[in-house]
C-alpha cells in the first residue's frame, strides 16, 4: 500500500555523545547545560541538565482578534452564580496592568464574563485563545465558552474543561493557563446554528456574542481571572486534513511484533514513550528493536521514565530532586543510546506538583521539549496551547465490556477522525499494549482494532506524523 503521508522523513538515525561538548541527535545537537543553575531556577533545583532542550518550539500565534481585559474593554461579569465582581482587577494580570476578577456563590449555577452586539466576525480558518486563572480549584466544576449570536440565543458551546477530583487536570490552582478551542471540538448548538453528522457546524460566520462560563460544584465559591479572548489561526493552517500522531506508552513487545508489521503497511510511523529500566526485559522492547524501529520505520523513540519504580508511583509523589534525576537519567539514557528525540510522556498522565510542592512540567521543561498527557476533554491544536501539557486521547479499544474509548467514537461518522479531517486538530492517540485476540482491558487494542483505525485513518486521507515531526513543522 502506498503511503499518503504528508511528512517530511526523520533525518538520521542516532545519536553520538560527545566528551565535554554536546551530542549529536539527527541534525540537532544538544547542548550540555555547563552553566551553574541561576537564583530562581525551576523548584530551586541547583543540578543543571547534562542536555537541555534544543528542539524547536511552535512559534507564538499573533491575534487577528485580540480582548485582553484592559480599561475600557465592556464586557460585563454576571449570571445567577455570581457572587461578586470587579470587572477592571488590578491585584492579579499576565497582560497589560489588569484583568477581570469574578467569584462564583457557591449555588453551582453559572457565573459568566460575556459581550453581545459585537461587530459581526468570522471563525473560518481560525480557533479561539483563552487564558485565565483560577485561583482555588477545589470547588470548580466544569467550564463552557459560548459563541453566538441574538444575545446568545443561537450560539455554539465548548465545554472546555470538567474537573476531576481524582485525575491530573489542565486546570490547577492558582496557575495561569492557555486553551485552545477549535471547531473539531465544539459540542453543543442552539437556535439556528447545529452541528451536522459529520462533526461540522452549520457556520462559523456572523458571531457577535462571546460568553466565558464557570460553574462551581455547588460545595463553594470558585474565583477565577480572565485575561484574554482572541482569534489565531487553527491547524489548518498548517495541515488542511489535521494531523494525527500515534503514540504508544510502556514500551510493550508487542509494539515491535503487532503493531509496527500494521503501520508499515500504510507507511505510517508511531512514537513510543519508553520506560529504560524495562528494556531488554520480560515483554519489553529490546534496543535492537528500538533501533530497527527507528532507523527502517521512521518511528520516534521518546522517553516515559527511566525507572520502572518512577512509573509505577508517578512524579508526583516524588521531590521535585528525585523527580528531575529521573528526567536527567532518561534524557541521558535516550542519547547515550541513539536515539533522538526530545519528547516525553507523564506516567498516568499525572503533571501535578510534586510531594514538596514543584510543577512536574515545569521540572520537564528542563529536559524535554513537548511532555504529552492523557487529558481529552479537547483535542491538541497547531500550535499548541501548553507544550507541556499535550492532549491526548487514551483507552482507545475494540472490546466489549472493558471501559475506555471504544473504537467506533474514532472511526464512525462524526466521530474524533472525521471532525480531524473536516475541521481540523492535531489528533494524539495515546495506544499501550495490542494483542493478537480480542483485548482484555482498557489498555489494550486487538491487532483487528489496530488495522480498523489504521484503514479509517489512511481512508480520510489523513497525515500522520511523529510527535517529533509534528513540532518540527512549526515555523
Amino acid at each position: 500500500m502506498v503511503s499518503r503521508r504528508s511528512a517530511l522523513l526523520m533525518g538520521g538515525a542516532g545519536g553520538v555523545a560527545m566528551a565535554g561538548a554536546g551530542a549529536w541527535m539527527g541534525k540537532v545537537m544538544a547542548q550540555p547545560a555547563a552553566a551553574p543553575a541561576a537564583e530562581g531556577a525551576i523548584g530551586g533545583l541547583t543540578t543543571p541538565p547534562l542536555y537541555a532542550p534544543s528542539g524547536r518550539r511552535p512559534k507564538y500565534r499573533r491575534a487577528s482578534w485580540t480582548q485582553q481585559f484592559q480599561s475600557g474593554h465592556g464586557w460585563t461579569p454576571g449570571g445567577a452564580g455570581t457572587a461578586s465582581a470587579e470587572a477592571n482587577d488590578t491585584t492579579q494580570f499576565v497582560r497589560g496592568t489588569q484583568a477581570v476578577r469574578v467569584t462564583t456563590n457557591g449555588t453551582g449555577k453559572q457565573s459568566y464574563v460575556r459581550k453581545t452586539g459585537m461587530t459581526a466576525m468570522s471563525l473560518s480558518g481560525k480557533m479561539i485563545r483563552l487564558v485565565f486563572r483560577v485561583d482555588d480549584v477545589t470547588n470548580l466544576a466544569k467550564m463552557v465558552f459560548y459563541l453566538g449570536s441574538g444575545s446568545l440565543a443561537n450560539h455554539f458551546a465548548w465545554t472546555f474543561h470538567v474537573h476531576s477530583k481524582t485525575s491530573a487536570n489542565y486546570v490547577q490552582s492558582g496557575e495561569w493557563v492557555t486553551v485552545h478551542l477549535q471547531w473539531a471540538d465544539v459540542n453543543a448548538a442552539a437556535g439556528t446554528y447545529s452541528i451536522g453528522a459529520d462533526g461540522k457546524p452549520s457556520t462559523k460566520t456572523g458571531f457577535t456574542d462571546m460568553s466565558f462560563a464557570v460553574y462551581d460544584n455547588a460545595g463553594g465559591p470558585v474565583t477565577y481571572r480572565l485575561q484574554a479572548v482572541e482569534l489565531i489561526p487553527d491547524t489548518v493552517s498548517v495541515f488542511p486534513k489535521g494531523v494525527v500522531s500515534i503514540t504508544f506508552d510502556d514500551s510493550h513487545k508487542s509494539i515491535h511484533d503487532l503493531a509496527r508489521p500494521v503501520m508499515d503497511r500504510f507507511g505510517f510511523p508511531g512514537t513510543v514513550y519508553n520506560i529504560a529500566d524495562a528494556i531488554g526485559t520480560g515483554s519489553f522492547l529490546t534496543l535492537g528493536q528500538m533501533r530497527s524501529m527507528q532507523d527502517f520505520s521512521g518511528w520516534e523513540m521518546a522517553g516515559h521514565s527511566y525507572a520502572n519504580a518512577v512509573h509505577t508511583a508517578s512524579y508526583p509523589k516524588l521531590t521535585a530532586e528525585q523527580a528531575d534525576d529521573d528526567f536527567r537519567k532518561l534524557r541521558e539514557w535516550l542519547v547515550s543510546n541513539g536515539f533522538t528525540s526530545e519528547h516525553f510522556a507523564y506516567p498516568h498522565g499525572a503533571f501535578q506538583k510534586t510531594s514538596d510542592g514543584v510543577p512536574v512540567d515545569q521540572i520537564a521543561s528542563r529536559h524535554f521539549t513537548t511532555a504529552r498527557s492523557i487529558i481529552s476533554e479537547t483535542i491538541e491544536s497547531f500550535a499548541p496551547a501548553m507544550p507541556y501539557r499535550l492532549k491526548a486521547l487514551t483507552g482507545i479499544n475494540d472490546g466489549t465490556g472493558i471501559g475506555g474509548t471504544a473504537l467506533s467514537k474514532l472511526t464512525g461518522a462524526g466521530g474524533k477522525l472525521d471532525r480531524c479531517v473536516n475541521s481540523g486538530d492535531w489528533l494524539i492517540l495515546c495506544l499501550h499494549k495490542v494483542t493478537e485476540g480480542p483485548p482484555a482491558t482498557s489498555t489494550e487494542i486487538g491487532k483487528a482494532g489496530l488495522e480498523t483505525l489504521m484503514k479509517a485513518i489512511d481512508d480520510r486521507d489523513i497525515p500522520v506524523l511523529t510527535v517529533e515531526e509534528a513540532m518540527a513543522s512549526y515555523t
